[in-house]
């Protein structure tokens, strides 16, 4: 088999797939663009990518081409139609970032809730070490326990997430962005409830057309002033510029970002102007990246093409 691996940095440099050279004959790239994809794949039976795009377009001259990898869980890059109707085989992975994602979520909470950024800023510019008198009452911060933590798609990383909030003693709700997903273990509420109940409200959803800019204005405008929202889901699910008003105008208490609209970070964002870090806090999409997550997938997409070619 011929199998090409076409964005291998996406994995990060600590990570490499030459272990499918026990499968067959491996040509990697560490980064490759759409438009290099169709002279890339040509003489491929098996292609594994990231995030650029397996249609018509990048697939036409590549006969041979059988099953796709995708190391990674979105498949929106992928034209299932085209696929189906060549007879190639896709694949992605599932749940491998399940336990980092989960971890960071509560990394973000934690770091907005107890506003770290003011009190490492008293370390570092010496005020600690003076022995100066903190005001702890201008940036006090809050036990978690006996909040509640509302979740925005209950899948794997948001029941993770509601088992670390119980861990802390927090009362969970979730609400369900499909309508079909009804768990026991945790309140169900509506979209409403959700905004109005929640002291931490952590969105975990995939983008579609029923969460596409499901926080906007309206849904910022009905949250608690307190509410420390967290979006670990996708970048378009929140309209960023009523988000960052909301946080301006302190109709909530803060943000945590880990996906963004456009990424890369655009450099004319608007986030960008706004320099308090005790209550914005934006990581550049780090949340699924663990060691071990980033191992998990190299395993699982060795194990994918093993079974297809047995």
């Amino acid at each position: 088999m011929n199998i090409v691996v076409l964005e291998v940095e996406a994995l990060g440099k600590d990570m490499n797939l030459h272990c499918l050279e026990e499968l067959g004959k491996v040509t990697i790239y560490e980064r490759t663009s759409n438009a290099e994809v169709a002279q890339r794949i040509k003489e491929a039976d098996i292609v594994v990518i990231n995030r650029v795009n397996m249609n018509e377009e990048t697939l036409q001259e590549a006969p041979s081409v059988k099953l796709i990898c995708v190391t990674g869980t979105g498949v929106n890059m992928i034209d299932f139609a085209y696929c189906k109707r060549r007879g190639i085989e896709v694949r992605n992975v599932p749940d491998y970032c399940t336990e980092s994602v989960a971890q960071h979520t509560m990394t973000m909470a934690l770091y907005l809730l107890e506003n770290l950024p003011y009190y490492e800023e008293i370390v570092s510019r010496g005020a600690y070490i003076q022995g100066l008198e903190q005001d702890y009452s201008s940036h006090a911060f809050h036990e978690l326990a006996g909040k509640t933590w509302g979740i925005c798609g209950l899948g794997n990383i948001g029941r993770k997430v509601a088992k670390l909030a119980e861990a802390f003693s927090c009362n969970v709700i979730y609400y369900s962005t499909s309508g079909k997903n009804h768990n026991e273990d945790y309140q169900e509420v509506d979209f409403n409830t959700l905004l109005e109940q929640s002291d931490i409200l952590s969105v975990h959803a995939p983008l579609n057309e029923s969460t596409r800019g499901l926080f906007g204005k309206e849904a910022f405008d009905k949250m608690r002033k307190g509410c420390i929202f967290l979006n670990l889901g996708r970048g378009a699910i929140v309209e960023e510029e009523e988000l960052l008003a909301a946080i301006e105008e302190r109709k909530i208490a803060g943000a945590g970002l880990d996906v963004l609209k456009e990424e890369p970070m655009n450099p004319e964002n608007s986030f960008l102007k706004f320099k308090d870090k005790t209550r914005l806090l934006i990581t550049p999409h780090i949340g699924w990246s663990s060691i071990e997550a980033r191992t998990r997938v190299v395993k699982a997409v060795y194990d994918q093409i093993e079974k297809f070619i047995s």
